[in-house]
């Protein structure tokens, strides 16, 4: 595999200048152009000015290093990349309660995810800390698209349509609706929708955006149908060879930039729907008998989600909508 042939580059401690200088390199399956990216790199500088150029953050963007979003977990446990950048949707696999804020129709707003967030991350980071992953940072995505060929109506013009999904959650949701899933991470939707094989895309403006969705498809409809965040990760491998010093430094700005980077995201949405309408894609909302059948035929999945991801999901879970209402 690709990835292996770059284990030997990964982790690699270098000696530059007689000053002892430690090289991670960051893997990332977004675009260049993406703010998650962006944000990546942003971090990396800051860190190289905090250690005084000692501890060199590396960003690979568009899955460069030949590590996919769905074996970051893997790739950081047994050593093969120092750190990666992957959506906790993107991992379900691995550890389920990741795909709780993708629940569909679970949470409205940022202001609920930040509840979300407030339950659910203690477990997070404590699953992952098992599988040797230390997590820095997490960012959501903004708001979510249904990105279509045709005019959406009701939800029976859905029926048939292959849509990319991001795992088995979201699998299950659009058969509940009747389409057709397409599971696959981000690098290889414009091949397959280049090819034929997709017919629509649920993400966010930003990914459309870097994508040229325009290029294949006519119609956005903001459904607002799951959140998903983000997970800056670095292996504990790594983390352990780093000094006291320099350990407490990245912390430190990964707790000052999280919040700034929160606001990058909240800004996405509104910048992004205007740069698809200059492109030709027409930007609504969907209508709301087609969300309130949505929500009707995948309601569901929340009381499946809470019998089957354990009595520490169901109470995060119950948790979260007893604070927010939500029924």
């Amino acid at each position: 595999m690709k990835r292996l042939v770059l284990l030997g580059i990964a982790l690699g401690l270098a000696a530059t200048s007689g000053t002892a200088q430690t090289k991670l390199d960051i893997s990332l399956p977004w675009g260049p152009t993406e703010f998650h990216t962006i944000n990546a790199q942003n971090f990396a500088k800051r860190v190289a000015e905090a250690t005084k150029g000692q501890v060199v953050m590396t960003v690979h963007a568009g899955g460069s290093l030949g590590i996919k979003a769905n074996e970051s977990i893997r790739a950081l446990e047994d050593n093969t990349v120092a750190m990666a950048e992957f959506a906790g949707f993107q991992n379900v696999g691995e550890i389920p309660l990741l795909g709780i804020e993708s629940l569909p129709f679970l949470v409205d707003d940022y202001d609920q995810l930040r509840v979300m967030h407030g339950f659910a991350r203690p477990s997070w980071e404590a699953s992952l800390a098992k599988r040797g992953n230390k997590v820095l940072y997490v960012v959501p995505w903004p708001s979510q698209n249904f990105f279509v060929k045709k005019p959406v109506r009701s939800i029976d013009d859905l029926k048939g349509v292959r849509m990319r999904t991001y795992d088995r959650v979201t699998a299950e949701m659009v058969s509940k609706i009747g389409m057709v899933p397409q599971q696959m991470n981000n690098p290889d939707i414009v091949p397959a929708l280049a090819s034929g094989r997709l017919d629509a895309v649920m993400t966010s403006g930003t990914t459309a955006v870097s994508q040229k969705y325009w290029e294949f498809l006519k119609h956005t409809y903001n459904t607002n149908h799951l959140w998903a965040s983000n997970m800056m990760v670095i292996g504990a491998g790594t983390w352990n060879k780093l000094s006291a010093e320099h350990r407490g430094a990245i912390e430190r700005l990964a707790k000052e930039m999280e919040p700034e980077f929160w606001k990058v995201s909240q800004g996405e949405h509104a910048t992004r729907m205007a740069e698809l309408r200059k492109n030709g894609m027409t930007v609504e909302p969907a209508s709301p008998e087609l969300l309130a059948r949505m929500r009707a035929v995948t309601r569901p999945m929340w009381d499946d989600f809470a019998k089957n991801v354990g009595a520490e999901g169901a109470k995060i879970l119950a948790d979260y909508r007893a604070k927010t209402g939500k029924q």
